[in-house]
């Protein structure tokens, strides 16, 4: 096996041997129920889980630091700013000629344009991920303690036994 197969792969150049760089991602994600969004920053090891992984895929939270949620990967964008689209195959660069859509808003109907766009599969040229949470962690029942009446609890239940029992000042006076 020589040195351009290998998973770290060293170039030649003039300034000499330089390895390629790991892959770093900035990942996004976004929480539907509260409309918060959460920035986070892997790379290395921590990346690597997701390379590979296609757009619409659901994955573990501990990819990305969030324990116990799982995590649907709606989009991204590589490192010269193109955008990923569900519907072009494979982690390649391509420029389609689109109609609507992800990349491409027509200011008039029927509009067309050719546009670059990056494929559905997550590769190193990626820089930003853009996920939503489609599951939280389970939270723990508490156990309810039983509890004593407070004070608006004891008032109401003084007033109930006025209006049962004895006349109140009200209906006293109409008497």
């Amino acid at each position: 096996m020589d040195a351009s197969h290998s998973v770290n792969v060293t170039r030649k150049t003039a300034l000499g041997e330089q390895k390629s760089p790991m892959a770093k991602f900035k990942i996004i994600t976004s929480d539907p129920e509260t409309g918060k969004s959460r920035s986070i920053e892997v790379e290395g090891t921590q990346a690597a889980p997701l390379i590979g992984r296609k757009l619409g895929e659901i994955i573990d939270g501990s990819v990305v630091k969030m324990r116990g949620h799982k995590l649907k990967i709606t989009g991204g964008s590589d490192k010269d700013g193109f955008p990923m689209r569900p519907n072009i195959h494979g982690g390649v660069r391509i420029g389609a000629i689109l109609s609507e859509g992800v990349g491409f808003h027509p200011s008039q109907r029927g509009e067309r344009q050719r546009k670059t766009l990056r494929g559905n599969v997550i590769t190193e040229e990626i820089v930003q991920i853009n996920m939503k949470v489609v599951e939280k962690p389970k939270k723990p029942k508490k156990r309810k303690k039983a509890e004593k009446p407070k004070g608006k609890k004891k008032e109401k239940v003084a007033k109930e036994e006025k209006e049962e029992g004895e006349p109140t000042e009200e209906t006293a006076q109409t008497t």
